[in-house]
């Protein structure tokens, strides 16, 4: 038997929306695990900090700029990630958007934006990356989802349709380019504590109904959901493809 190899040493990784929040922890895990890792972020300069942080750990990183709403600037981007470090053998589609509305209250323009950038952004990023790996014979694709893409969540019916498309266009993916090498997957977190979701997360009532839905007593982190991540780009996740993996605690068990 063969050891599992979760290690990504010399591997090529981009990570969008990286400038912060789970983007930025998982674009540290993947170079902590020996990948080369672009980050993407709409500006740049938000992700100075990112990259001296990686090079400073004896990292590769390289900063691109990329609007997942923008498909010109969605090609060019993966084009020059694979200029500048070779190839791109990893793709996390990390960059996304959340919103609470109650459904009657939702309007065109919430829609349009959150599906811009949620399931047509993720879309293209998916194709640009695949087009590439395709290409190479090889490579692995990681879709950012959500719990609320597996069970609704109330006022959250934007987002979870968002989410829920993002599970069905993994595993449509998966079905046209597993065979020649791309392995396409969703990690779907739970309630995961970063500055963002702090303001929430830190009002004890709202901690207290969260919870109350969690069988595991915590909300994640982004440690757990770059775990998930690690495995399913790692030689260790090689044979799994269409896959939503939930790091949910429990919570869509019940």
């Amino acid at each position: 038997m063969e050891q599992p190899d979760f290690r990504l040493d010399g591997e090529v990784a981009m990570v969008t929306g990286a400038s912060k929040g789970i983007g930025r922890d998982l674009a540290k895990a993947l170079a902590g695990a020996g990948a080369h890792v672009a980050v993407a972020a709409r500006s740049t300069a938000d992700l100075s900090s990112l990259v001296e942080e990686i090079e400073a750990q004896g990292g590769s990183a390289l900063a691109v700029e990329l609007d997942v709403r923008d498909v010109a600037q969605v090609q060019a981007a993966t084009a020059r990630v694979r200029t500048h470090f070779g190839s791109l053998d990893v793709l996390v589609n990390n960059a996304g958007l959340g919103a609470n509305h109650p459904a009657e209250e939702i309007t065109e323009a919430d829609w349009d934006e959150m599906m811009a950038v949620n399931l047509r952004g993720l879309f293209f990023c998916c194709q640009a990356a695949g087009r590439i790996m395709l290409e190479q014979g090889r490579g692995r694709i990681v879709n950012m989802s959500s719990q609320a893409g597996v069970v609704g969540i109330r006022d959250h019916a934007v987002y979870s349709a968002s989410k829920g498309g993002v599970n069905l266009l993994t595993k449509v993916l998966a079905l046209e380019w597993s065979d020649r090498g791309v392995t396409v997957n969703a990690v779907a977190p739970t309630f995961i504590y970063t500055p963002g979701t702090a303001e929430r997360l830190d009002q004890a009532v709202y901690l207290q109904d969260v919870l109350a839905r969690l069988p595991i007593g915590r909300v994640g982190t982004t440690t757990d959901v770059a775990a998930a991540v690690i495995y399913l780009a790692s030689p260790a996740g090689a044979m799994v493809s269409g896959h939503v993996l939930l790091v949910d605690g429990g919570w869509t068990a019940q």
